[in-house]
């Protein structure tokens, strides 16, 4: 991906009509006296390439017998200096100091030796451990030995040889023996073979490893990233996570460092100069691209709002141009993006969730148990919370009944005078069965003043033609009126016309048709007012066309819609209905394309904002958890992990208390 053809990708570039003396004149001249002039200095020092700037170090001493890097250090401090004095060195130079401070003094920054080692070609490694020899007269390797210990030391001295294979023509049968090894040492062993691990994505080619990944994926079902994490831990897993990354697309790999890197509370400064010194002469744009469709956001306005004075300046001048600037999406990053497509519409990932039914099921023991529990004076939420969590929902359905015969009681109504807050409505949520429990959520969303737009949303435009019509069936049941009536008297407008047709549980089951794929996206084009053409018909008819194309098409065939669409207009369907709708009809379509696009990674989001900043949602919180923990919880779980750099198990806990933590955290299955 990162390599289009052998065209300079960076963002700096020489500086026509270069003096290195006269430069040099105008450095000095910038620090001489009281203050310096560092407006001056950022000018020119980014605005020269590397090559350059070792040059006018060069003249600089000819000129003044001064050494230009440490009167820099002298004039300037903090994160600027940082930067600057970055810049200066030859990137070899540049690496080793990074790898100098990461293992001198107390601790390890084992995130700094990762990005580096994990991410560097052959040659740049080799020039690494040479600087470092000429720097410190030290041996790197050594180095790292003494600094860091077990699978990870040894992997990062197999990456600090330097030896990746890298030619381009890959043998069929190395790649189907390296998938059979790798799955052997990890998933179908009982403990893990971590020097199988260690060889293979230590030696092989690039090109070579990208095809055993694909492979790997088509073998066995699971993403080798999910294998690494189930199989590996610690330093040793970041690191081969990181090596995969920089297989599939080094600049995808930076482009997440950097939005990592300054998302949250606190820029890791750190992390942001050293990739905007080390990529502006290698891949900033592919990294720009990248950043711009996966963050729907230009990396330098993120930069811009998150950093302030002269050192901003130097970044965004290291950055070389804001992506947003037009406030279109590019059409190299819309390829990207068709790309991304084409890789996650391949990859049938197999869903799973985290509650699972119990092999050892005793419905009479159990309803015992949870009589027990609640009989006589205060409550054993434990038990309750155990078995409920613990149980699929056609057991608990068993439950319930057994609960019936044998004590002439409901269980649903005990719970209910036993329990309360936000746990008994997760409890009482996991015994309903699944239609009429999204029955219920749907009717609440309604009920009252206000309607809950969100909650009908999330609901509608996420369940399959099954799931639908159970829950129509469910709803009729439950309040003998039909789900349709009540979304008709409730809600109005666009909004309506989509949640209705949603609701009729009719979207097609077939394969995708490309021609009709074509014509859908035209429509859409249209509609969204980016398409070159326009064909006859009048807005309101294209309106009824285009969401009759998101509501009944099947998600197969939209996935091809909006790779045609991309192709078409060089925008992203998603970015493009933020862009141009508004309020509940945007927030509907766009849970439509998430939902096609990736349904666990919908869900991600959605638990991530119940929990993020002051206060949690708990009625969001609770739905998803219940709705799809026999699902895909354990998918959402991964790319849970996968977005936000933190487990949705460490989330829920520091978000969360007492008895309704304990089976959100049981529900959740586990710390990944």
């Amino acid at each position: 991906m990162a390599n289009t053809g052998n065209r300079y990708r960076g963002s700096i570039t020489d500086y026509a009509g270069f003096d290195p003396n006269q430069d040099a004149e105008a450095l000095y001249t910038a620090m001489k006296g009281f203050g310096s002039d560092k407006e001056a200095i950022l000018e020119l020092i980014t605005s020269r390439s590397n090559k350059q700037r070792q040059e006018i170090c060069q003249s600089y001493k000819s000129l003044y017998g001064k050494d230009l890097i440490d009167d820099l250090k002298y004039e300037l401090t903090g994160k600027f200096e940082r930067l600057i004095v970055g810049l200066m060195k030859p990137l070899a130079y540049f690496d080793a100091k990074e790898i100098k401070d990461a293992i001198s003094g107390i601790g390890t920054d084992e995130k700094c030796l990762i990005e580096i080692l994990a991410s560097r070609t052959n040659k740049q490694i080799h020039q690494l451990v040479e600087a470092y020899k000429d720097a410190y007269e030290r041996n790197l390797e050594e180095d790292v030995i003494a600094d860091t210990s077990g699978h990870f030391k040894k992997m990062l001295v197999v990456l600090l040889q330097g030896t990746r294979e890298e030619d381009d023509v890959v043998s069929e049968d190395l790649v189907a023996q390296d998938v059979k090894d790798l799955y052997e040492a990890g998933e179908q062993k009982w403990g893990t073979d971590e020097a199988q691990f260690i060889y293979i994505l230590g030696n092989r080619s690039k090109q070579h490893l990208r095809l055993v990944f694909d492979e790997y994926l088509k073998t066995t079902g699971i993403p080798i990233e999910a294998s690494i994490r189930g199989e590996l831990s610690g330093d040793f897993e970041k690191l081969m996570l990181a090596v995969v990354k920089c297989i599939r697309s080094t600049s995808e790999y930076f482009a997440e460092r950097l939005f990592k890197a300054m998302k949250g509370l606190g820029t890791r400064d750190n992390t942001l100069i050293r990739i905007m010194v080390s990529r502006s002469e290698l891949d900033m744009l592919d990294i720009r691209e990248v950043f711009r469709t996966k963050y729907e956001k230009s990396l330098y306005s993120m930069i811009k709002n998150d950093t302030s004075g002269e050192y901003k300046k130097a970044l965004l001048k290291l950055c070389g141009g804001d992506d947003d600037a037009a406030g279109q999406f590019f059409p190299e990053a819309a390829k990207v993006a068709y790309q991304m497509w084409e890789l996650s519409a391949v990859s049938r990932v197999e869903l799973k969730g985290t509650v699972r039914p119990r092999p050892d099921f005793d419905p009479e023991a159990d309803a015992k148990a949870l009589r027990k529990a609640m009989k006589g004076l205060g409550t054993d939420e434990d038990t309750i919370i155990d078995i409920v969590t613990h149980r699929s929902n056609d057991q608990r359905q068993q439950i319930r009944q057994t609960f019936k015969s044998h004590f002439g009681r409901d269980l649903m109504a005990d719970l209910k005078s036993e329990i309360s807050g936000n746990l008994a409505k997760l409890i009482l949520g996991l015994m309903m069965p699944p239609a009429h429990y999204d029955a219920k959520q749907l009717k609440k969303a309604m009920e009252g003043a206000g309607t809950d737009e969100q909650a009908l949303i999330e609901i509608l435009a996420t369940r399959n033609n099954q799931e639908i019509q159970a829950i129509n069936e469910a709803y009729q049941e439950d309040y003998h009126k039909s789900l349709e009536d009540d979304l008709t008297s409730d809600t109005s407008g666009h909004l309506k016309r989509i949640l209705v047709s949603l609701a009729t549980g009719n979207r097609d089951e077939g394969p995708e048709n490309s021609d009709q794929a074509r014509e859908d996206a035209q429509v859409i084009a249209e509609i969204l007012e980016i398409a070159d053409t326009t064909s006859s018909g009048d807005k309101p008819s294209l309106e009824t066309r285009f969401m009759s194309i998101l509501c009944s098409r099947s998600y197969q065939h939209l996935r091809r819609v909006f790779q045609e669409f991309i192709k078409m207009t060089n925008h992203d369907v998603e970015h493009t209905i933020k862009k141009e709708m508004s309020g509940d009809v945007q927030d509907a379509l766009v849970a439509i394309v998430q939902s096609v696009k990736n349904k666990p990674l919908f869900f991600a989001d959605k638990l991530y904002k119940s929990m993020k900043g002051a206060g949690t949602d708990e009625k969001t919180l609770t739905r998803i958890m219940v709705s799809r923990s026999e699902i895909d919880l354990l998918n959402i779980r991964r790319e849970f992990i996968e977005k936000y750099d933190k487990s949705l198990h460490h989330v829920i806990e520091s978000d969360n208390s007492g008895d309704y933590l304990k089976a959100l955290l049981a529900l959740c299955g586990g710390e990944d």
